[in-house]
């Protein structure tokens, strides 16, 4: 049985609806230590059946050591979310999520693909403007607890 009820499954489909490119979730998994692997397995399972574009590849951080390095994945469960640039050519969002994406992350992990597959954000006018003077990177670490 899903995790996602009819109601849900159907308000992802019309979401996903309005991605203009396909993602894909790099799944790091482990065999051994990580309680929450099959958990977030089982999560990101329910996505693409809801949608053409969406795909989830299972990479193991032990084993593939290059790949979890190229996207800065240290541990499992890890997932990075890969899209395609304007041309085309695939594209690191360098968006990451560590630990299974249950409860509210799991909003957060749709709206995540959502935006690496080119649906419009919903940003206002004043903090487009506002993101817009940013001239070096940065970095945005967010850490949720599941409470």
């Amino acid at each position: 049985m899903g995790l996602l009820s009819s109601a849900d499954q159907a308000r992802l489909r019309e979401a996903f609806a309005e991605m203009t490119h396909p993602v894909r979730l790099l799944f790091f998994t482990q065999t051994l230590d990580c309680e929450s692997c099959p958990a977030t397995r089982q999560i990101l399972d329910e996505l693409p059946p809801l949608s053409d574009k969406v795909s989830v590849e299972e990479l193991n951080v032990v084993i593939d050591v290059d790949k979890a390095k190229q996207y800065r994945i240290d541990r499992a469960p890890g997932i990075a979310l890969v899209g395609q640039d304007r041309g085309g050519a695939e594209h690191d969002s360098r968006i990451r999520f560590l630990g299974a994406p249950s409860g509210y992350e799991f909003i957060s992990l749709v709206q995540a693909v959502l935006l690496v597959g080119g649906r419009p954000s919903t940003l206002s006018d004043e903090t487009r403007k506002r993101l817009a003077m940013v001239d070096k990177p940065v970095t945005m670490q967010v850490f949720t607890t599941p409470t």
